[in-house]
């Protein structure tokens, strides 16, 4: 049961995060155009970028702090809470705020990314879904798990990474159940999204070489420091070298 119902939630997450996805895309065209012809009316074009974007911004912020304040943020540290059992899962209103608000506000031209919007409203749906059907808390926080895989893999088309973000960062432990439906849900999420969005690839890197024998160690080296360097963030940044608890 928890099999279908993680292809159902990943068909709608798919269909959700695509169409979440397309409406970026309009947005930046809509702002890219407004900035276009605001070159050419010197401070009237200048009032109606800043206006524009200042009330695209103010609208989405009044939707999420009057009708669903779970809405704030990128969603994911409360997905986790509620993982977790320590906050209570969000309402399906939060998909049409979250969706309207995502859009205008990344629309605008704030520094956000999709990825939080597509996780928290796929979960929000599977939650739903979990109670129509009448599933356990436990099948509900497995689909919600699942579901977070399936928000992420529509966001970068990338089922696998999906999947992975799930049991390393949802719920940092691998469980079979969890594993099937996060890759279920992932699985069906993406067959959805690239009819509506094809099967380009999100980021697309120029070839890299490896370099010699000789350049070798360097990359050890850097990983080394790397790996370091986070250690003494986190724990700067956690209180972890005076004892304290994590946060």
């Amino acid at each position: 049961m928890l099999a279908v119902l993680a292809s159902l939630i990943g068909l709608g997450a798919g269909l959700i995060g695509g169409l979440f996805r397309l409406s970026l895309q309009w947005a930046d065209a809509e702002r890219n155009a407004l900035i276009g012809w605001a070159h050419g009316h010197s401070w009237l074009g200048f009032a109606a970028i800043v206006g524009g974007a200042a009330s695209a911004t103010c609208i989405a912020a009044f939707l999420v702090r009057r009708l669903v304040p779970t809405a704030a943020g990128s969603g994911i540290p409360h997905i986790e809470g509620v993982l977790k059992g320590g906050l209570t899962p969000a309402p399906l209103l939060l998909v049409p705020i979250k969706f309207v608000g995502g859009v205008l506000a990344i629309g605008s031209g704030l520094a956000l990314g999709r990825e939080g919007p597509s996780v928290q409203m796929a979960v929000s749906l599977a939650h739903w879904v979990g109670q129509t059907f009448r599933r356990t808390q436990a099948d509900c926080r497995v689909l919600m798990a699942g579901a977070g895989g399936a928000g992420l893999a529509t966001a970068f088309n990338a089922p696998l990474a999906g999947a992975i973000f799930v049991l390393e960062e949802l719920v940092g432990r691998f469980d079979p159940r969890i594993a099937v439906v996060a890759l279920g849900a992932s699985a069906s999420a993406i067959s959805v999204a690239r009819l509506l969005l094809g099967d380009a690839t999100d980021f697309v890197l120029p070839d890299v070489t490896a370099g010699g024998i000789v350049i070798k160690p360097f990359y050890i080296l850097l990983g080394l420091f790397t790996g370091g360097l986070a250690v003494f963030y986190n724990r700067s940044m956690s209180g972890g070298w005076r004892g304290r608890p994590r946060l």
